[in-house]
């Protein structure tokens, strides 16, 4: 009988410290992509906006974070990963307080463009750092699936705090708090140390052109551009399928939302002890499947406890996917993790601006359960893909 895998090495020293800011970081990410699906119910009972609205807001958030993605992979290489986690967190912070103090629809676009430059510096940054923290390739992907797990305490947060305090604080108490917590996260990262950049001579530009003629990484950029729009999707639509079509109130899917992060969290924990055993290619196949058949649940759903049942389903499938992902990419291009991320999150957010605001347009026309069956199609295009990479590579699916 073979001994177990040993579990991934925990950072210490100037890595521990300089982890934490990574940490840090994806816990603000969490915010950026759980903020449109906490506050949209409330919101829209103050400015009054249609479902083809709340794509448009999905397009400018993810247009800037998929901008902000492409310009900052060859710049971590170059220059490191600390400015992005500084100035991340002050953006996100600046965008919370924007919306706190939104009074028309035109305010909300600007405070989540603004939110997406800050989200798009903290989610680069983040995963950069930590997949750099970790040579073995095993541990890169454990490593990644953990800090999501920060990424999870962050996107709980907004809806757990909704739940609990609207009615004592209102909607713009409660992002003001959480863009004072995210000055706090700015000065935190500044005083952490970070390893020295890969490239401190120059910005590797000639290189990203040739990764991006790279026919496996173009397979992952593929994977992650329909993951990344059925991430964004389900963070979105799904509160306002439970409180549009299924009646639930705002502070009743505000815990909804919630147990759906909570999920998300709670899987991403098991994945990263999971990943030192299993084929990366695995978790996402069976993850794919998995969300697939969940959204396909919450499409048929007419009863209110199976369509949050449902909904927690498709967080904890989905959870491995992204994490997984970049670890196996991560290993195969060690030297150049910036460059080749920031090719692979310029894909997942091109997914983002697209298929969320497919999504919202046949929502419009036909109703979001009929939209919901897009997502499905999607992570089934997701195991699809990282079928076909898994034996490019010559590994296990």
């Amino acid at each position: 009988m073979s001994a177990a895998p040993a579990p991934a090495p925990a950072a210490t020293g100037p890595a521990a410290r300089s982890a934490a800011a990574a940490h840090a970081g994806m816990f603000l990410f969490g915010i950026t992509m759980a903020l449109l699906g906490a506050v949209l119910p409330a919101l829209s009972e103050r400015l009054r906006f249609s479902l083809a609205q709340v794509g448009t807001l999905f397009l400018a958030m993810n247009l800037c974070i998929l901008a902000t993605s492409l310009a900052l992979g060859p710049l971590m290489d170059r220059y490191g990963t600390r400015p992005p986690l500084v100035l991340g967190p002050v953006l996100v912070g600046a965008a919370l307080g924007m919306l706190g103090a939104a009074g028309a629809f035109t305010a909300l676009v600007a405070a989540v463009a603004v939110l997406g430059v800050g989200g798009g510096m903290v989610n680069s940054a983040a995963n950069t750092l930590v997949a750099d923290l970790h040579d073995d390739p095993a541990a890169k992907t454990a490593a990644l699936n953990l800090v999501g797990v920060f990424f999870g305490f962050g996107a709980l947060l907004l809806p757990f705090s909704i739940g609990l305090l609207i009615e004592a604080l209102g909607l713009a108490g409660i992002l003001f708090a959480a863009a004072a917590l995210c000055a706090a996260i700015a000065v935190h990262n500044a005083a952490r140390a970070f390893p020295p950049p890969k490239h401190g001579g120059r910005v590797p530009l000639a290189e990203a052109g040739r990764f991006l003629r790279d026919p496996v990484v173009l397979l992952f950029a593929a994977t992650l551009f329909f993951q990344s729009a059925n991430e964004f999707v389900a963070g979105g639509y799904i509160s306002i399928l439970l409180n549009r079509d299924l009646g639930l109130g705002v502070r009743a899917v505000s815990w909804v939302v919630a147990a759906y992060w909570a999920a998300l969290m709670l899987a991403r924990v098991l994945l990263s002890r999971l990943a030192l055993r299993i084929p990366g290619s695995r978790i996402v196949i069976g993850s794919a499947l998995a969300a697939a058949a969940a959204v396909a649940a919450l499409a048929l759903a007419r009863q209110p406890a199976a369509a949050v049942a449902a909904t927690v389903a498709v967080a904890a499938a989905f959870a491995g996917i992204f994490p997984t992902v970049l670890g196996i990419v991560g290993a195969r291009y060690a030297a150049y993790t910036g460059t080749v991320f920031g090719i692979l999150f310029t894909a997942a957010l091109t997914g983002g601006v697209t298929l969320p605001w497919v999504t919202g347009q046949v929502a419009a026309a036909s109703g979001l359960r009929a939209a919901l069956w897009l997502t499905v199609a999607s992570f089934l295009v997701v195991a699809a893909l990282q079928w076909i990479a898994a034996r490019r590579l010559g590994r296990p699916a």
